[in-house]
């Protein structure tokens, strides 16, 4: 069993087996590895089609996106306009209304002094205005003097009677009444 070239034979024998074991491993490894090619083909190709349009897509998108953006900042621009135009049309509605409470309470304080003006007893003719602040001598007075009764005519009621005097000329002196000038200046204001 020395025999080189039975040693020889053998280990050819050997490598043979060998080879064919790793041949037999090889080949499913090989298939697979045909099939991840192929895959990779397919996703390249798939790649290659979809690719394209999907980052057209995307970018498209991202401008609607920017002019929406754009939309909405000229919305929210006009909305603040809107807001200003409503405040400044609240503030005016404030200040008519403002003016239509005072015009009101004009009107009412008109038309309260008119019922009082229509209500008011009508003084008696002849007596002045001043009448109501008179004392109720001074008031029987003026009656007195109204009525055609006045000094003259009374028999020396007062000094002077004696000598033609009328009272009122004295700018009433003792009588408590006003002088001849404020009587003809109240009759006329009556008069008016």
């Amino acid at each position: 069993m020395s025999d080189p070239i039975f040693w020889l034979g053998l280990s050819i024998l050997l490598v043979a087996v060998s080879l064919t074991a790793v041949l037999v491993t090889l080949i499913p490894a090989v298939q697979a590895l045909a099939r991840a090619a192929r895959s990779v083909e397919k996703l390249a190709d798939t790649l290659a089609r979809e690719f394209p349009p999907t980052l057209e897509a995307i970018r498209l998108t991202g401008l609607e996106i920017s002019e929406l953006t754009d939309d909405v900042s000229d919305g929210v621009q006009s909305a603040g306009e809107v807001v200003k135009q409503v405040d400044r049309s609240i503030g005016s509605a404030k200040k008519q209304a403002q003016n239509v409470q005072v015009t009101t309470r004009s009107v009412v304080t008109g038309i309260k002094a008119a019922w009082k003006t229509l209500t008011r007893k009508p003084p008696i003719s002849g007596t002045n205005r001043r009448s109501d602040r008179l004392s109720q001598s001074q008031r029987s007075a003026i009656s007195l003097r109204d009525s055609g009764l006045d000094d003259r005519y009374s028999g020396g009621y007062a000094a002077g009677a004696g000598n033609g005097e009328s009272p009122r000329l004295r700018n009433g002196e003792g009588s408590g009444l006003p002088a001849d000038a404020e009587d003809f200046e109240e009759v006329r204001s009556g008069d008016s």
